[in-house]
């Protein structure tokens, strides 16, 4: 209970705001769950004759439907860090929302296959804003000892979007679901049109007084408190330092020591979390199920499949919210990364062995399965997102999320094209070998590249990055915390 009272206070204030933004902030998210969970249960009866859809939808169809996404995702994400560094977290989160309720409306208007296809094109804004604006402004809005459980949130959203699709499709008929989809963006595109920017970007844009007033209501303490004057003045001493130098932002990337560490840093955990075949797992979790049944008795429709998966990745990323703040980031990395790897590494084993004849239980797979999902859930993938916020001032985190976000689309693109060429050329067991090794690479990576970020400013960390001496720190930009 202490521990309970300590997270929801801050000195004498209440810190309940910051939960209940964070919720809101990562609604979008929930939604964008729904949209990718919807896919899943409703590919077979789209291209069923008794289908809702006019006329059932080809393979083409279905390809470019599941793969458009990706590519305007690259597209929409390339600008998507410098907009929300020019116009606000606020303004491109409105965006991001208005963009979910016009991808639910075109659906609802009609189920040709144009139409999915124009509205799975429109949700490639979310599919980058989500993952690029999101973290951001959950940064920006959170105290030091908050940002990971709050981060978190991202994740757990998603995949209670997930899962919200999965029952929905078994429960409801096609209409009655996209009108709930429709549902959750509209009301919380109307609650966002009251909620405060960030006092960070209020800072940038010489709004002081807003920025003070918005951090005194997150943290439940009158305007007049000191911390609240020395904070604001933090930041305000940052924007000036910034204008002073003028310094293009991929020249600090680039050429300063410590923030170049921090973008390899970044760059590798979050290519090799989109490369540790959680998403390959999923795409071929009715194929893994198929197999499994050959040897034990385990007859489960499509829907109830998905829905048993959906139920496993919001268990993992439950775990990551509760915990993350307590072990660290670099310690769930690890071991996620390598728990990921040994899943990947059963998964190859069984498919081999079976394949060359010998008898192996057929329960196996789908444990293997399950882990896989579950560790990238309570950690991998959470922490993935986590660390852009963590290792970058306020003035680089658009652009470098920017960056990441189209390395990451492009990771997905690339399996969910070629994928399935690639185990027709060397077998599926091959396929899940390499997930395995790219685990055990980014657990040794993470071992001795990363640093540890919880509770620390980007200053603390950069230090240790470039382990330079504190009368060397006005040398660089100072990052905020």
């Amino acid at each position: 209970m202490n521990f309970i009272i300590t997270k929801l206070m801050w000195q004498n204030g209440t810190r309940i705001n910051q939960y209940l933004f964070a919720i809101i902030i990562t609604i979008p998210l929930l939604s964008f769950g729904m949209i990718q969970g919807w896919l899943s249960p409703m590919i077979s009866v789209l291209q069923s004759t008794e289908g809702p859809a006019p006329e059932p939808y080809t393979s083409t169809d279905i390809s470019w439907m599941t793969s458009v996404t990706y590519i305007t995702a690259i597209i929409f994400g390339a600008p998507m860090g410098y907009l929300t560094d020019r116009y606000g977290r606020k303004v491109m989160t409105l965006i991001t929302t208005f963009s979910l309720i016009l991808y639910w409306q075109i659906k609802l208007l009609s189920l040709e296959p144009w139409a999915l296809i124009l509205a799975r094109a429109i949700a490639g804004i979310p599919c980058s804003a989500c993952y690029i604006v999101l973290p951001i402004y959950l940064k920006e809005i959170s105290d030091i000892d908050l940002r990971g459980a709050l981060g978190s949130l991202l994740i757990l959203n998603r995949n209670i979007g997930y899962l919200a699709s999965y029952v929905f499709a078994d429960l409801l008929e096609v209409t009655p679901m996209l009108w709930m989809g429709l549902l959750v963006p509209t009301v919380v595109f109307f609650i966002f049109l009251i909620m405060p920017e960030t006092p960070e970007f209020l800072v940038k844009q010489g709004k002081i007084d807003e920025a003070k007033t918005v951090l005194a209501w997150l943290r439940g303490v009158s305007i007049m408190e000191r911390s609240l004057e020395q904070d604001i003045d933090s930041l305000v001493k940052v924007e000036k330092q910034t204008k002073e130098e003028a310094k293009n932002v991929w020249k600090i990337i680039l050429k300063d020591k410590a923030t170049f560490k921090a973008f390899i840093i970044t760059l590798v955990i979050k290519i090799t979390q989109q490369f540790d075949g959680y998403l390959i797992v999923l795409i071929y979790a009715g194929f893994v199920f198929e197999r499994a049944s050959e040897s034990i008795s385990l007859k489960l429709s499509p829907n109830k499949q998905v829905m048993l998966i959906g139920l496993v990745q919001l268990l993992g990323s439950t775990i990551a919210t509760c915990i993350v703040e307590k072990t660290g980031r670099k310690l769930l990395l690890v071991s996620t990364s390598f728990a990921i790897g040994v899943g990947m590494l059963l998964l190859s084993a069984w498919f081999y062995l079976t394949g060359i004849g010998m008898w192996l239980p057929g329960w196996l797979p789908v444990f293997a399965m399950c882990f896989c999902i579950f560790a990238d859930a309570a950690g991998f993938q959470p922490i993935s997102y986590i660390i852009i916020t963590d290792l970058f001032s306020f003035q680089l985190r658009g652009t470098v999320s920017s960056f990441a976000n189209i390395c990451a689309k492009l990771s997905n693109f690339v399996q969910m094209k070629w994928f399935t060429k690639l185990c027709e050329l060397i077998s599926i067991h091959w396929t899940f070998l390499f997930f395995a090794i790219v685990c055990f690479f980014a657990c040794f990576y993470t071992l001795i590249a990363f640093p540890e970020t919880r509770q620390k400013s980007v200053e603390e960390i950069y230090e240790k990055l470039s382990n330079r001496n504190k009368d060397k720190k006005e040398e660089r930009i100072k990052a905020v915390p």
